[in-house]
This record gives C-alpha cells, sequence and structure tokens, in this order.
C-alpha cells in the first residue's frame, strides 16, 4: 500500500546504519515472531539508541518506512511525529502489516497520537481482522493505562463485554490483544480489577498459537493478583 518515496541522505545513511547494527541471529529469530520480507535483524536496544538520535522526524519516518524493511518500519513508529501524522496515512501503514512485531510498534505509534480513541473503535470492530484487531486492541490496552485522556468505566465494561463475546472465535494474534487489553482495564480500578476478573473466570484459558518460540499469553486472573498485589505494597 505504500507508495514509493525518494530517499534522502539522511534515510539512505540511517539504512546503512541499520544494516551494520543487524545480526545474523536476530534475521534466524525474527522470522519466527512472523516477520516477512528484507530486514536486517536490528536489535530494540539498539533501534531504541538510535532512534533516540533521530527523532523527531516525520519525513525520515515517511521514507524508511516507504523503504519496505521490516527494521526500518519499526525505527520509523519510534522517531515519527505523532502530531504530524493523518488518519489516511495511518490507515496506510495498516494495511502494510504483515506481522505482529509491527502491529505491536505501530500501536505504540498511534497511541502518541490524538487519533488514538478513534481507530482503537475502527480496529477492534471485526474480531477476524488479525492486523487492525492486533493493533486495535492494544490500543484500548493503552487506553486503559492512560490516566490522563479519561474514558468511564462504562466503556471499559463495554469493551470487557465484547471480549467476553468474540475472544473465543477472534483471529489468533487477536486473541493475545484482546487479553492484554482485559487486562490492561482490570489495572485501572478496584471496580474494573473485579469486572476484569469476573470476565476472565468465565472466558477461561486463552489459546494463541505462539508458533516456534517461547512467547505466552498470560493467564489474566494471576497476572492481574500480582500487579493489585504491587499496587498494595506501595502504598503502603
Amino acid at each position: 500500500m505504500s507508495t514509493t518515496v525518494v530517499s534522502s541522505a539522511l534515510c539512505d545513511e540511517t539504512l546503512a546504519q541499520l544494516e551494520e547494527l543487524g545480526t545474523s541471529q536476530n534475521r534466524k529469530v525474527y522470522p519466527r515472531h512472523g516477520v516477512k520480507g528484507p530486514l536486517f535483524g536490528v536489535s530494540y536496544a539498539n533501534l531504541r539508541k538510535l532512534a533516540k538520535r533521530l527523532a523527531p522526524d516525520h519525513r525520515l519516518a515517511v521514507e524508511l518506512w516507504s523503504s519496505g524493511n521490516h527494521d526500518a518500519r519499526v525505527l520509523a513508529t519510534m522517531v515519527d511525529d505523532p502530531s504530524r501524522l493523518s488518519e489516511r496515512t495511518l490507515r496506510e501503514r495498516l494495511a502494510d502489516v504483515d506481522n505482529y512485531v509491527l502491529a505491536d510498534a505501530l500501536a505504540s505509534l498511534v497511541g502518541r497520537t490524538s487519533l488514538r480513541d478513534e481507530l482503537a473503535g475502527d480496529w477492534t470492530a471485526d474480531p477476524e481482522d488479525e492486523s487492525a484487531g492486533t493493533v486495535g486492541w492494544s490500543l484500548v490496552a493503552a487506553q486503559a493505562l492512560d490516566g490522563e485522556r479519561l474514558l468511564s468505566d462504562e466503556y471499559f465494561t463495554e469493551r470487557l463485554s465484547y471480549i467476553e463475546r468474540n475472544i473465543a472465535t477472534a483471529a489468533n494474534r487477536v486473541r493475545h490483544s484482546m487479553n492484554g487489553a482485559l487486562i490492561a482495564i482490570g489495572c485501572r480500578n478496584q471496580e474494573l480489577r473485579q469486572a476484569a476478573e469476573e470476565a476472565a473466570g468465565r472466558i477461561g484459558k486463552v489459546q494463541v498459537d505462539h508458533g516456534e518460540t517461547s512467547c505466552k499469553t498470560p493467564d489474566a486472573l494471576p497476572y492481574l493478583a500480582r500487579v493489585w498485589k504491587r499496587k498494595a505494597a506501595r502504598s503502603s
């Protein structure tokens, strides 16, 4: 979906740096997480260091995304200027997402824009749309953990009801993101904790295929118990 963009000298230099930072080990590991197409295999630690030197730079982000390289696209989500992003651009980028690693990176970027709440609603509408749902439910989790852009408890109880109705038949990675959103909602306050735990009890174990990786989808009930235990310890 991305249009061809003529790269600048800075983009060419950044791509060369990414290639130098890539490792053969990561080039073997990343495909196990669903990463496809060209990639250098750059660690997130190195991506963050590079992003810190470059951000914010919207033009560079556009060029990096247009390259089609996985590492460059993840870096693009780190260096972009959230205030410069249009809804059209974000929807175009979603259309390019073909793995959950990039979906998570895009969700992190969208979560920093003023379009977060609107797109969270749009991208969670179809539980069978894996790319949109993976990003969308990560945005719902971000909403739940955000203490500044306040949303009502009623909003989150409706989200919990949707999760409970649809998680069993949702697309694979959408189930993982839905589970993450349920946990995040349960971390928001005691009333939503109770609602989330009740929903989790009725849902039961969430089954997600993580392929040839050691990744796991956390069980919501023990996870929430640990979170609230830590909160109680900090407040005592």
